[in-house]
Order: C-alpha cells, then structure tokens, then sequence
C-alpha cells in the first residue's frame, strides 16, 4: 500500500511538484492526502488544485496561539489519514505538541549541509558569504531544535567563488527535487530505521562509500593530483 503522506507548504511548492510529478509517473509510491498551506496565496495550493489533490488553507494570522494553530492541523491531518507529515518549504517552527502528535514522522528539508548554516532561513546566502567550496542540502527528522533532527540523506553541491546566492540555490534545488522524493521511497519501503542520531538505510550500498572516487571535491582535482 503506497505511504500516505500530507505535504506543509507555506509558499511556492517546487518540492511538493516534484513529489506529485513522480507520484503520477508510478515512481514515488506515495499517497498524498493533504495539502496544507498557511497562506492564502501560496502556490503550492493551485499545484494542489490542478493535480485534483485535496487541500486546506488556514491563515495563522487568526489565530492567537501558536498552539491554537498547530491543533488545528493536527486534526485536519489525522483526518486525511496521513502518516508522515512532509514539510516542503513550511515556514513557520512547529510547537512541541505537533510534533508529539507525529513522533518521529515529520520530515523536512534544508538548503544546507546540516550541521552547516542551520537555524534559519538565508543558508544560500550564508553559505555564499562565508566563502565554502561545498554546500547542498538535508531531509532530515525534525526535533524541537531547529534543523537538528538525525540526517536522512544528504548531498553536495560546488560552491564558486564568483557565485550569487541565486546562482548557488539553483543548484541547490535541482538536488533538493531529487533526494527528497528518495528520501520519501525510502520511508514508503519500510527501510528507513533511527538508531540515536544515526538514520540506517536497509540495502543501501555502503561499499560506494569506501570509494574515494564517490567523493565529490570542489573545485576538482587536476591531473597529477
């Protein structure tokens, strides 16, 4: 039975568009029950219409709690039926009693090689200023820290020198519509197991790992080297 998610959108729903393309094509074997946005003229909820997926709006603003807010999407999702809670660029800090209403089944994504550039919403233009050579991004659990919770899969993108921010985060997303999906097969296969901080994928291919060519240096290595 495919994995029934709801997806937390806040804005534009490029990752939410990955996930419903490969849904449709039979690749990600996921059920979307819910899309659920905070803004009313998010984006992601005409990419939810025009898929013929169920959706909901709620503003925040409205409402006079934090706490108030988050118990409201808390039923609209037990009602939908979803089972793992995916943020997709969702912008607001989700209170302590969401996530115990979801122990361990809210996910979401990070434009950062986390612990790197963690804590906030400018990792692209951190990242930038600081001068690394590498950046990419996280899926990762979420916790009540900020971009603390045990990593899922990661991946690496070069950073020049002479990049903008929107240089960079272009990069950046083009992976992001990538490893998040995965991520996403990952927990619908049943294969996804957290040991403390350790998040253990059954039959991923670990020997690749022992391969110094599987890793990506930036800038490249020239001849000789």
């Amino acid at each position: 039975m495919s994995l029934p998610i709801a997806i937390l959108a806040s804005g534009n729903g490029t990752n939410a568009q990955a996930m419903i393309d490969l849904m449709q094509a039979g690749v990600l074997d996921v059920d979307i029950r819910l899309v659920f946005s905070n803004r009313p003229n998010a984006r992601v909820l005409e990419r939810a219409r025009a898929a013929g997926l169920p959706w909901k709006m709620e503003d925040h603003t409205k409402y006079a709690s934090r706490e108030a807010f988050d118990a409201v999407m808390v039923q609209a999702i037990r009602e939908s039926g979803a089972e793992v809670i995916v943020l997709a660029g969702y912008m607001r800090l989700l209170t302590q009693g969401f996530l115990e209403a979801f122990p361990q089944k809210v996910i979401n994504i990070h434009p950062s090689l986390l612990p790197a550039f963690g804590g906030g919403v400018h990792a692209g233009a951190d990242a930038v200023e600081y001068g690394v050579k590498l950046s990419g991004c996280t899926v990762h659990f979420v916790d009540m820290k900020v971009d603390s919770g045990p990593v899922i899969i990661q991946a690496a993108v070069p950073c020049n020198a002479e990049d903008s921010t929107d240089d960079l985060m272009n990069r950046i997303h083009v992976l992001e519509h990538r490893i998040y999906p995965q991520a996403l097969q990952w927990l619908a296969e049943g294969r996804v197991s957290v040991q403390g901080r350790h998040v253990h994928i059954a039959g991923a291919d670990r020997e690749l790992a022992k391969q110094p060519e599987n890793c990506l240096v930036w800038p490249p290595l020239e001849k000789g080297f």
